[in-house]
């Protein structure tokens, strides 16, 4: 069996290989990035603080430092973890679409289960810094990701008809994705050192928060 892992994967390379196939404009995907969600006064004073530090060293972060300093914040005051849903980072995962095994450990995904990824749905993937960025595709690492956690879901009921979200984060921007069968829509970028685009970002993932309860009935 022909083996890969996430990381090298482009989206020309994905649609030579897969079939995936971008659509603009993507009706899931603009519900989602248009939905409601409320903020309250604390969510708004953390996210200001947080977003202070991001304004006076994004330059300078790398990675880990942009996860740790910015991002960690956000997932935080998210709340995903529930009874039966966890938020997962830096797991093993992996799975084989098309006699093609794929595998790596994706930045982070909210998925069933508490220590095995059970149905995942939601990805945040490439936290790359901002300056001196050498990755060749973040959405097509992305994406890779997300084509197989598609694949696997196809035996959930739950699952089978649902569409996948996702994100990837080069410094201050950030990227809303969905994937639905050999599908994908990407939003234009949020920059996260604007205040507007702030809070439409933390909207954003709460009402990705809300999605996903609804969908396992939480």
């Amino acid at each position: 069996m022909q083996k890969s892992t996430f990381k090298i994967w482009t989206r020309d390379a994905l649609k030579d290989r897969f079939g995936l196939e971008q659509t603009f404009d993507h009706p899931i995907l603009l519900e989602w990035l248009a939905a409601h969600a409320e903020i309250d006064a604390f969510e708004k004073e953390t996210l200001h603080r947080v977003q202070q530090a991001l304004l006076r060293y994004v330059d300078y972060w790398n990675e880990e430092e942009v996860k740790l300093k910015f991002i960690g914040h956000l997932i935080s005051l998210t709340q995903y973890d529930t009874k039966n849903l966890s938020a997962f980072a830096e797991r093993d995962f992996s799975g084989v679409v098309d006699g093609e095994e794929i595998s790596g450990k994706p930045d982070f995904m909210v998925a069933k289960g508490k220590q095995t990824i059970k149905a995942p749905i939601f990805f945040v993937h490439e936290y790359k810094k901002e300056v001196n960025n050498d990755t060749q595709d973040p959405a097509g690492q992305l994406l890779a990701t997300m084509l197989v956690a598609y694949e696997q879901n196809l035996s959930i009921a739950e699952l089978k008809e649902k569409p996948l979200y996702g994100a990837y984060v080069i410094g201050r921007h950030w990227y809303f994705t969905v994937l639905q069968a050999k599908q994908y829509s990407i939003s234009d970028s949020y920059t996260a050192t604007n205040e507007n685009d702030l809070l439409d970002i933390f909207r954003i993932l709460k009402a990705n928060r809300q999605l996903i309860r609804e969908i396992w009935g939480e």
